[in-house]
């Protein structure tokens, strides 16, 4: 294989790869040996995402001694799986790959279709045990439809794989209260809690984790992140895709229950938490279950849904479909420190710009000094922004003279990138912080039974009365409505002025 994409890519050779592991090394002698068992190997998010991610971990000393089993309903061989998996990353990964190396990886793969049944599996996954040694634990990976996961979570129980192991989970967990208490109860007939990782990929970007070490590590920041200092957050994640193929999936679910449960809700936990007792899975957990539980049940009508102009020609999309493509919504959390703040959310397919930003606005001063026409106030409150992309870029806006006679003011901004620093290389994507952190058996950034039951809760006056859908033009910001719903203030997207890219 030739490194066709190199320039556009980091590159997996030796010297790349010695360079990642001596900056990002977690010693292979302090994670034992694991069998991936990777459930929709063949699907869009293995392609896309998984297989990647599982190669870059085991190339380097993060996950040396790993074994990845792939199956879905798919029949075909291990070599048939291999090369599906070579043009995946080829196609799809951040880096490349020389052909020594992808060899190496190949050699950990194979694959057994889920047609073949339990016995198939428990076969494979016992040969990759054999080659690893003992001490040898178990992650099985379900990238598969909600519709799907517990008939392999049966398959798990009769292939006698649940001893020894960890299971991922994708979104949704569940598409309402009772159905999340039943798949909740499902899973536990099989799996402890301890045992199970329902996952967020927002959570295991590196500017997400970022926010926990920007607030709580900061005496600049910590004593003002309250009411008494902000006027409102909105978290913003516009998506300037489609439907992608997944028409079946997008219509049992919605913009909604697809990213503003299992998403927004997520992130807007780490904005608001309290300080955790220490930086350890329960204190962290227990905390962001305290903003949950202090959430207020959303209200209807301060929540807007919509549907961009043909969503209902698409392929798999009923002629009347009422799915929503879009939401934009105020919630509140009734607590101490965040009593009267409006926390705006939205989210939506087929949009102006592909973001993920978090702005928060400050309380402008109480009285200015200022002349009119001196520009203080003009363009909107003091901002700090956090954006979510892989860049990992922060801002924080502010007032200041402008040089020359008089007193006039502008907006200016101090910016941070993480493509500013010397440990760029060191940035893990989502998928494999967090595949990594289950193999750890670290929960810090998944999210609890209780905490997603809640979430539903929260959510149930909306989904026993959700408002009509509005139409909206592909390439819009969403309904018009959106600007009711955020007044007297205004949306922080798009920006009034470019990030700064360092030269």
């Amino acid at each position: 294989m030739t490194n066709r994409l190199f320039g556009q890519r980091d590159v997996l050779d030796g010297a790349n790869i010695a360079s990642v592991t001596s900056r990002v090394s977690v010693s292979d002698s302090e994670l034992p040996p694991q069998v991936v068992v990777l459930f929709g190997a063949t699907g869009d998010l293995a392609r896309r995402k998984l297989l990647s991610g599982m190669m870059h971990l085991a190339l380097s000393d993060l996950a040396p001694r790993i074994r990845v089993v792939g199956t879905s309903l798919e029949e075909m061989t291990s070599d048939e799986f291999r090369q599906m998996a070579l043009e995946s990353v080829v196609e799809f990964s951040t880096r490349t790959v020389s052909d020594e190396h992808w060899s190496e990886f190949a050699r950990k793969l194979t694959y057994v279709s889920q047609k073949a049944g339990p016995a198939a599996l428990a076969d494979a996954v016992a040969h990759a045990e054999m080659e690893l040694g003992p001490g040898t634990r178990r992650l099985h990976y379900l990238s598969v439809p909600p519709k799907a996961a517990l008939a392999v979570v049966e398959m798990l129980g009769a292939a006698d794989l649940v001893e020894r192991s960890r299971i991922i989970m994708e979104k949704p967990f569940g598409t309402d209260l009772d159905s999340a208490i039943a798949l909740n109860a499902t899973l536990h007939e099989t799996f402890e809690e301890d045992q199970i990782f329902r996952i967020d990929h927002f959570l295991g970007k590196e500017p997400a984790q970022n926010i926990l070490a920007f607030r709580f590590a900061n005496g600049l920041f910590e004593p003002i992140w309250n009411r008494n200092f902000i006027d409102h957050i909105q978290i913003d994640i516009p998506e300037k895709l489609g439907l992608d193929g997944r028409a079946n999936f997008y219509e049992s679910t919605g913009a909604f229950k697809d990213m503003v449960v299992t998403h927004l809700f997520q992130v807007l936990a780490f904005m608001a938490m309290e300080p955790p007792t220490a930086l350890e899975p329960g204190a962290i957990g227990e905390e962001k279950n305290k903003v949950f539980r202090s959430m207020i049940p959303l209200d209807p009508k301060k929540v807007v849904r919509g549907q961009y102009s043909g969503y209902r020609s698409e392929s798999g999309v009923a002629d009347d479909s009422d799915t929503d493509t879009f939401v934009a919504l105020q919630c509140e959390i009734d607590n101490w420190r965040w009593a009267g703040v409006p926390f705006y959310l939205r989210t939506g397919k087929r949009l102006a710009e592909g973001q993920r930003i978090i702005s928060i606005a400050f309380r402008e001063p109480p009285k200015s000094m200022f002349p009119a026409g001196s520009g203080v106030g003009a363009q909107g409150p003091d901002h700090l922004t956090f954006d979510l992309a892989d860049a990992s870029k922060v801002s924080l806006s502010f007032y200041g003279k402008r040089p020359g006679p008089g007193m006039r003011l502008d907006k200016l901004s101090m910016q941070f990138s993480i493509q500013d620093t010397e440990r760029v290389g060191d940035v893990l994507e989502a998928y494999e912080r967090l595949i990594l952190d289950a193999m750890h058996g670290d929960h810090t950034l998944f999210t609890t039974a209780e905490g997603i039951e809640r979430l539903w809760e929260v959510s149930a006056p909306l989904l026993a009365d959700p408002p009509p859908v509005r139409l909206y033009s592909p390439g819009s910001w969403g309904p018009n409505a959106i600007h009711q719903l955020v007044a007297p203030h205004a949306w922080r997207l798009p920006f009034e002025r470019a990030w700064r890219e360092k030269k």
